[in-house]
């Protein structure tokens, strides 16, 4: 089953991205994996506290992503999983698409401020024409009715 993959983090647009994705994989019967990424500077400290550290991003990611999964599961129709993994946010990325040969479209939210689009979609669009799968960018302003329409 192809999946789309969308990244999982703070920003707002991560929102479209999220219904983006669940929305184009229940209309072509995919699937959905929601990857977060843990920064490796969060742990840069004593032994414990950065494994108390790791644990509780574990924890807020996992809370983050079921909201998420839920809606998925009641509205949508679909079962998406969750993939938590340490390190540089884009070289994870990156190295989740090679590792997971289902994965059929990675899908990022773009940002609306005067910032641009935000650092994931400006460091992947760079290397986009390497990529062994296509790169979805939605739009972080788009109304829930502009995405099912589109979707």
């Amino acid at each position: 089953m192809r999946k789309f993959m969308v990244v999982l983090d703070d920003s707002r647009e991560c929102l479209n991205a999220m219904r983006f994705a669940a929305m184009r994989a229940a209309k072509t019967g995919g699937g959905v994996e929601v990857l977060a990424v843990i920064p490796p500077e969060e742990f840069n400290h004593w032994i414990g506290v950065g494994d108390i550290m790791r644990q509780e991003a574990r924890e807020r990611i996992e809370v983050h992503f079921e909201v998420f999964a839920k809606w998925m599961r009641d509205r949508q129709n679909v079962n998406p999983e969750l993939v938590i993994r340490e390190g540089e946010p884009v070289a994870e990325i990156l190295a989740q698409v090679q590792e997971d040969a289902d994965v059929g479209v990675l899908v990022l939210g773009a940002g609306t401020d005067r910032g641009g689009p935000g650092p994931l979609v400006t460091q992947l669009t760079r290397s986009s024409g390497t990529l062994p799968i296509p790169i979805t960018v939605v739009p972080g302003d788009l109304s829930k009715e502009r995405l099912e329409a589109i979707t």
